[in-house]
């Protein structure tokens, strides 16, 4: 019972979290009077802070200082830092620079590096059906590449970081609290976050300085992109990867229709044939999860 219960908060806190992270083109949209370098590093900035209040007033530093004291779990927590703060830094790029279309690529090939990091760091054998998920990726990549005239570098780059991001997670484990890992993740990356400040400054003024309605958006927009990372961290420690997988289309989804309906982005008759093979490559890999009986705890959750 106690079991269910933590599958049912990790997939209500994961939803919520995809759900958040697929609004987040929108609200990029606001904050593009500031570069993207500045964005991200007002979001590790006020997103720390934030999560030093809720630790302080929730009265859990005792929980950040045990994981400080064990090597191995800080180690986790550390390459998941550095991860989601490249994911952030290429994301936000993408978005300010009208790629949100291929930056919703990334999460919808995230299920599919997720198997290949089954292969190559955890041994397992692929099914029939998974090589046939992975060569309709491999061929939609293809085919995407010709037509953008590039590989594309920014979902290659999401899918990659998010799912080293999402596996560190899932290795901390249950025992620390996801506002608590939050908060350290952040501090291990604070210092890079102010060194690209000072790249900033150097180049231009300094947006959050030139008025309360700029400093409005990116404090609150700082604020705002913790809340996902807390949600998807307690939703990582409670659900095998798996479902994490299973879940994480609604995301992509979101960008997608954003990108297309919202911003107008172009998609010729290629890119949709690129994206089409993507989407069956994902129908096979759930079909075969399905048979697999591999996401039987989202039903027991439910």
């Amino acid at each position: 019972m106690q079991k269910r219960t933590q599958g049912s908060v990790g997939l209500t806190f994961g939803i919520a979290a995809y759900l958040i992270w697929g609004s987040f083109p929108l609200i990029i949209q606001l904050s593009k009077f500031a570069s993207a370098f500045e964005i991200v590093v007002w979001r590790v900035v006020f997103g720390f802070l934030f999560a030093v209040l809720l630790v302080t007033v929730t009265r859990t530093w005792n929980q950040v200082f045990s994981l400080v004291r064990n090597p191995k779990k800080l180690g986790w927590v550390a390459v998941a830092a550095l991860f989601i703060f490249i994911n952030w830094e290429v994301y936000v790029i993408g978005v300010v620079t009208g790629n949100v279309i291929e930056t919703s690529l990334g999460y919808f090939i995230n299920p599919l590096v997720t198997v290949m990091f089954a292969v190559f760091l955890l041994g397992e054998k692929l099914r029939r059906l998974q090589w046939v998920a992975l060569s309709i990726g491999f061929l939609a990549v293809v085919i995407l590449t010709v037509d953008y005239g590039r590989p594309p570098w920014f979902a290659f780059i999401l899918a990659l970081s998010f799912a080293t991001y999402s596996l560190a997670k899932n290795r901390v484990g249950g025992k620390i609290g996801a506002l608590q890992s939050f908060t350290l993740e952040s501090a291990l990356v604070l210092p890079i976050a102010l060194g690209q400040l000072a790249v900033v400054a150097s180049l231009g003024p300094v947006m959050l300085f030139s008025g309360p309605v700029e400093a409005g958006v990116l404090v609150g927009f700082g604020i705002l992109t913790a809340v996902p990372l807390i949600l998807f961290g307690a939703a990582a420690s409670r659900i095998p990867l798996s479902m994490i997988g299973f879940i994480q289309y609604l995301t992509p989804i979101l960008q997608f229709s954003v990108g297309y309906f919202v911003l107008g982005e172009e998609m010729p008759l290629v890119r949709w044939i690129g994206f089409g093979l993507v989407w069956v490559s994902l129908v096979v890999l759930t079909t075969d999860a399905l048979k697999k009986k591999r996401i039987v705890p989202i039903v027991e959750a439910l």
